[in-house]
């Protein structure tokens, strides 16, 4: 059945509206909504029933092959580093480093480390007490402090495996784990300082935000000291960076490949936590495995759910339609940039947008020029950055923020939007900088 492009574009379009409206309005889980959307699609143009359902069991099956473990053991890290108290020790150690004149710097700083294991939304609750503290001991804006932080930790979440999006974007796309992370730390740390400078010139023009009352520490005894606490997260980077680097050497060490998988890797990571304490009750230990698997398992349902609605879009051909029909080859890098933006503002997740533009993507990279190995990183590097782009009032972590600072929402909306806005355009700005570098 030959279906015309403005037939195919229509399906598209209802399917990603689909996604939006049940996702942003209706608050639907974003894996129904994903589902949804494939047989939508599927159906709509022309396609048979069951040639559907066995592409949305092929995509969910080899997303979970690619990415189930990373997923869990990354969760799992971030969890026992908040219940051993590493994270807040992580980030006094930042805090002296820097001064207290420089506190802003160092919740920049400390959101960015400790968001390599920890997602955003997690890492700000954990640490809004500390910096609610540190801003009422040292007179800096509360405003000025809370973006950074929250700009801090947002920057690694949306660029950088073993994070969700970017993680399910290279599975999805087909590109090397540790390249993108460490390719996407060069992108991350130019968004991260855009955020700080755009909060500290902002936080001057709100000095009064009511604060919320936080505890300053639920962590009383038994705290691991600096360098345990930073172990954890300097390990795992520090061997998947290695492998990513000896990989295409003729010196590379086999001990050194096999410890760098990204797997493994976390899998050290997870073991080192553990260290954070001196003894560890059996039911404590339990408890954090839950906790992890449980959490891991809701984020695992929705990247295989984007990994069926990208084989569903395979399958229907809707890549060849809108490589004949859209100028796609003088876009280049920036279309993929573009899809994640505008699914990432509709519908306010990062990880739905960037999973649902991967899927958009994955056929069009012919037609992009960007069907290449160095392609093919610098299109998921393009749709992290795109992710970015603009945490507003649809974003579950706008509100986190909001809540745990005190801030209002006009005061989050001029600050902590526009601050997203801008670190989307640096970061697309660096990975076209990396495009012409990189080969």
């Amino acid at each position: 059945m030959q279906v015309s492009f403005i037939h195919t574009l229509i399906c598209l379009i209802a399917g990603i509206g689909l996604i939006v409206l049940l996702t942003a309005k209706y608050r639907v889980h974003a894996f129904f909504a994903l589902i949804l959307s494939c047989f939508v699609v599927g159906l709509g143009v022309g396609l048979p029933v069951t040639e559907v359902l066995m592409a949305v069991k092929d995509g969910f099956g080899n997303i979970m092959k690619s990415l189930g473990l990373l997923i869990v053991l990354g969760t799992t890290l971030g969890v026992i580093l908040e219940h051993t108290g590493s994270t807040r020790i992580m980030a006094d150690y930042l805090l002296k480093l820097t001064g207290p004149k420089h506190a802003a710097l160092a919740m920049s700083l400390t959101g960015f480390i400790i968001g390599l294991p920890v997602f955003c939304d997690s890492g700000y609750i954990v640490l809004s007490g500390l910096n609610n503290s540190i801003a009422r001991r040292t007179g800096i804006s509360i405003m000025s402090m809370s973006v950074c932080l929250a700009t801090g930790l947002y920057s690694v979440h949306c660029l950088m495996p073993p994070h969700p999006g970017a993680s399910a974007a290279s599975g999805i796309i087909g590109i090397a784990f540790g390249r993108v992370m460490l390719l996407g730390l060069v992108v991350a740390v130019p968004a991260m300082v855009v955020g700080y400078i755009w909060a500290v010139k902002m936080g001057r023009r709100y000095k009064k935000v009511e604060q919320t009352e936080q505890q300053e520490s639920i962590f009383t005894d038994d705290v691991p000291g600096v360098i345990t606490a930073f172990i954890p997260v300097i390990v795992p980077v520090l061997f998947i960076a290695l492998r990513a680097f000896f990989a295409n050497t003729n010196s590379a060490s086999n001990n050194i490949l096999v410890l760098g998988d990204p797997t493994l890797a976390l899998t050290i990571g997870v073991l080192l936590t553990f260290a954070g304490r001196r003894s560890w009750k059996q039911a404590d230990v339990s408890k954090l495995l839950q906790d992890g698997a449980e959490k891991a398992g809701s984020i695992l349902v929705i990247i295989g759910a984007g990994g069926a609605f990208g084989a569903v879009l395979t399958i229907s051909k809707i890549g060849d339609h809108l490589s004949t029909a859209l100028p796609l080859a003088q876009l280049g890098l920036f279309f993929p940039f573009i899809i994640t933006s505008l699914l990432k503002t509709a519908q306010g997740s990062s990880t739905v947008a960037i999973i649902t533009a991967a899927s958009i993507v994955l056929p069009l990279l012919p037609a992009l020029g960007l069907n290449t190995e160095r392609g093919h990183l610098l299109a998921v590097l393009s749709m992290g950055a795109g992710s970015l782009m603009i945490s507003h009032a649809n974003d579950a972590y706008f509100w986190v923020i909001a809540k745990f600072s005190g801030m209002e929402m006009q005061s989050m909306l001029r600050v902590y939007s526009v601050a997203t806005a801008l670190m989307g355009f640096t970061a697309i700005g660096m990975v076209y900088l990396l495009s012409k570098l990189i080969s």
